[in-house]
């Protein structure tokens, strides 16, 4: 858990989510937000997914 808490990536993504919450509080609700969202859950999935990617414990075939 702590190498997912630790990496830089989902670090950046998940303060990423800090302006994008202000966003949506603020902006007006149209398909931009939508796309915003998107976006940060791909940001945050693909650096997860490098992280686990990574971890040398995880047997592949």
């Amino acid at each position: 858990m702590r190498k997912y808490l630790l990496n830089l990536g989902v670090l950046s993504a998940a303060f990423g989510a800090v302006g994008l919450i202000r966003v949506t509080a603020a902006g007006p609700r149209n398909w931009r937000l939508v796309l915003l969202w998107l976006g940060w859950v791909v940001s945050l999935a693909l650096a997860i997914g490098t992280v686990a990617e990574d971890n040398p414990k995880i047997e592949r075939d």
